[in-house]
């Protein structure tokens, strides 16, 4: 297939949420979101059916092993291969895998085996696709965009954490198993036509006289060395790292544990996720209609410090409306800061580098950040609520001391159209 690589206006007239193009990815990458959560309820459920609760973990975990293990790999085939023909042919993969084993498991009760191999696969394509994707957006839109993509992108992402898994359980409701990864494999197959029809920037007249790639090995160590060395990649990415893996074990498996110790049950579970949604959906539509914030690393780094403060103080609050409230207030933090940060790293990457830079972002989210689920759970069990989150709280305002202490960071800024 040709590839259709144009030359994008450095800036555009249009706001990205106007722009037809920026549109055609967004509802390709909404779609695919949404398959993905469709995805992970079928396979959790019908686990549960052939097994037990231990092999429904086993399952689980044999996803996100090979997509952690091989997603710096797929950061370098992004940044090797033609980035389109990567991502259409990634998202292909996955379509037919998903489908296929919807008509396996119509056809036979699902097997155990059956599961993990499906699991197994589609972690590793997976590897290849979200790099590849997250890359997309510096080459579909100009850099005064870029801003306002990133809000679009995290609504979209809530959108496919709301959406996706009531879809999933009406599907499984309806049809069972089979009917899920059906709606699963349709939601893939959706987003191809759309991908096929996004305009990509090309990287530009000096990118040609690049050194050609080397082995997959070396260009892996380049992009590592690359975001070392890089005056705000490096301080971004190392702050993120921090803050994932202080703040996400306390607001996923803490949380509950937290609910389970104030009595305050399920619903009041439901209320802190269902404002701390809202925070984050609040924090990407202000960035995707202003487009633009002042001051953007010093700003990233103040609603990250507000944001571990909530986070820690939302063990110590007597009551339930309160910690629904300060859940919104993380939510906003936590969302301003990860679009922020994200949006400078974006404009700051050279395009040779997308992909890897892309690829470790990602590895600290899905790969490194769940290390600490275990380690949370322990910790509260054996000292209680309260301490471990004014522990990871302060843990995570780690990542703050980082950004300060970069004066590329406290200097940085968003591009802006003079």
């Amino acid at each position: 297939m040709a590839t259709t690589e144009t030359a994008l206006p450095e800036y555009v007239t249009t706001p990205a949420y106007r722009d037809g193009n920026v549109l055609r990815w967004l509802a390709a990458y909404t779609a695919s979101l949404v398959g993905d959560s469709v995805y992970f309820v079928a396979l959790g459920w019908s686990a549960q059916k052939a097994a037990g609760p231990t092999e429904v973990g086993l399952v689980m975990a044999a996803g996100a092993l090979p997509r952690a293990l091989l997603m710096l790999g797929g950061g370098v085939v992004a940044d090797r291969f033609d980035l389109r023909r990567v991502i259409l042919g990634s998202d292909t993969l996955r379509c037919l895998l998903i489908l296929a084993a919807a008509a396996g498991i119509a056809l036979t009760a699902p097997a155990l085996w059956v599961l993990v191999a499906v699991a197994l696969v589609f972690g590793a394509v997976d590897a290849l696709f979200v790099p590849a994707v997250g890359a997309l957006p510096p080459r579909i839109t100009s850099p005064d965009q870029l801003a306002r993509v990133t809000g679009l992108r995290s609504l979209s992402m809530r959108l496919g954490q709301i959406g996706g898994p009531p879809i999933g359980g009406l599907a499984m409701g309806l049809g069972g198993p089979a009917a899920a990864f059906i709606v699963a494999g349709a939601l893939f197959a959706l987003s191809l036509p759309l991908l096929l029809t996004v305009r990509i920037r090309s990287l530009g007249s000096h990118d040609a006289e690049r050194p050609g790639p080397g082995t997959a090995r070396r260009d892996l160590l380049d992009g590592l060395r690359y975001i070392r060395r890089h005056q705000l990649i490096g301080p971004l990415v190392a702050a993120g790292a921090v803050c994932e893996l202080g703040l996400i074990g306390t607001l996923n498996v803490g949380m509950v544990l937290l609910n389970a110790e104030r009595g305050w049950g399920p619903s009041g579970y439901g209320w802190i996720v269902s404002s701390f949604s809202a925070g984050a959906a609040a924090s990407a539509a202000l960035l995707a209609i202003a487009g633009w914030l002042p001051r953007a690393g010093l700003m990233m780094a103040g609603t990250l410090l507000v944001g571990c403060a909530g986070a820690a103080a939302i063990a110590l609050v007597p009551t339930l409306w309160l910690a629904v409230v300060l859940a919104a207030v993380i939510g906003l933090c936590a969302g301003i800061f990860g679009s922020l940060g994200n949006a400078l790293i974006q404009t700051a990457s050279d395009p040779a580098y997308l992909g890897r830079v892309t690829s470790v972002v990602m590895l600290t989210m899905v790969g490194l950040a769940p290390l600490s689920y275990p380690l949370v759970g322990a910790a509260i069990g054996a000292w209680g609520a309260a301490p471990v989150f004014v522990g990871c709280g302060i843990f995570a305002s780690l990542g703050v001391a980082i950004a300060l202490a970069s004066n590329t960071v406290r200097r940085a800024e968003l591009p802006r159209r003079s």
